[in-house]
């Protein structure tokens, strides 16, 4: 099979300074798009230069990965949040920030999600465009509030196909629109490995994780029916959280991976692996032939940079599993998933993904 893009990364990177700055003071929205276009062509060019042909825009236009969502829609408050709880290693639980607020009227589309960051990429990217949303699923985990969501959505299942709904028109119209590339990214399945979190959907959700776990499936799946077609790769992040380099599941992919990878309608799964906490490789034993799996082996958290040899190796541990035609290679997850970015340089971002790169060429070409 031949494969595009053996050399991939998640999206975000992280922010320029500059634009931290110029947010925190309230810069008028003219002056910042200036600096954000500015900013953009840099790591557009960076991207090249490293020898990427997928490119984005780092998400540099964004508070966060999911933020293009709950600035084109209405109904969010920004005010408040879900508790989550957020770990590094073996450090203690940290606060970090919330990603997204809580629905507290009912949801309306304002404009398109991704439109004012597309016109930029096609006018200056130099090759092929890759757009990511946040998956549908997202949001009833966080978003949801008993005393106050559900007043406008009865369940988080009703909240779920409103935002289904949404989403899937604006997958529609990237395909339309001929973009090359579109990537959901999906951390929420981690809770259906993770113990603790399964008890939270119970729990707190009030769902059977099962049942739930069937249903998140469906709706990505929806959002993506009728858009698959020659030229457009559709893909699916699956990471563990990642915020200022935080994470908040952990736990191989085994109790879901037979119907994860069976059941996902999409051509690309970028899969997180940088750590203990991923598990083993064996259950990619059931993604189908012809699906590509990007294996996130380079961790966007830690600056040290990984070694090529071991990179190399698990790669062939991988191919145990899952054809080595049918591999490619990626960071876990983004650099920047929140503007406030991980807790690595620049620098360091850069050698990671020209690590990525260079290893890819070594590998496959």
């Amino acid at each position: 099979m031949t494969v595009k893009y053996r050399a991939d990364h998640v999206g975000s990177l992280l922010r320029p300074r500059e634009i931290l700055e110029a947010r925190a003071d309230g810069t008028d929205p003219a002056r910042l798009r200036a600096l954000e276009d500015r900013h953009i062509a840099r790591v557009l060019e960076k991207q090249r230069e490293l020898g990427f042909t997928i490119f984005t825009d780092g998400e540099l236009r964004r508070r966060n990965f999911m933020s293009d969502f709950t600035d084109a829609v209405d109904g969010f408050d920004l005010g408040d949040a879900v508790a989550r709880t957020w770990k590094a290693g073996a450090a203690a639980p940290a606060a970090v920030s919330s990603v997204a607020g809580i629905v507290t009227d009912t949801l309306r589309q304002a404009r398109r999600l991704t439109a004012h960051e597309l016109e930029f990429m096609q006018a200056h990217s130099p090759g092929d465009v890759k757009i990511t949303l946040p998956t549908a699923n997202q949001f009833p985990a966080i978003a949801y509030k008993r005393g106050v969501t559900d007043r406008v959505y009865a369940t988080p299942s009703d909240l779920l196909w409103a935002i289904v709904a949404i989403v899937k028109r604006e997958v529609q119209a990237l395909a339309t629109d001929g973009v090359q590339y579109v990537q959901i990214d999906a951390p929420r399945y981690s809770y259906f490995i993770d113990p603790k979190w399964r008890e939270f959907i119970r729990t707190e959700l009030h769902q059977d994780p099962d049942a739930a776990f069937d249903e998140a499936i469906r709706a990505d799946n929806a959002c993506l029916e009728g858009v698959r077609r020659p030229g457009l790769t559709v893909a699916m992040h699956l990471c563990r959280g990642n915020n200022r380099s935080h994470w908040y599941a952990e736990g191989g992919y085994d109790p879901i991976a037979e119907k994860l990878f069976g059941t996902l309608q999409v051509d690309r799964f970028l899969v997180e692996y940088d750590d203990d906490r991923s598990g083993t490789f064996a259950p990619l034993r059931y993604v189908p032939r012809g699906t590509t799996v990007v294996l996130g082996l380079v961790s966007s958290k830690r600056p040290e940079l990984e070694s090529r040899d071991a990179l190399k190796r698990r790669i062939d541990q991988a191919s145990r599993y899952v054809p080595i035609e049918q591999l490619a290679l990626s960071p876990q997850c983004g650099f920047a998933s929140t503007m406030e970015g991980n807790l690595l340089s620049e620098d360091d971002q850069w050698a990671k993904l020209r690590l990525v790169a260079e290893v890819a060429r070594e590998v496959w070409s």
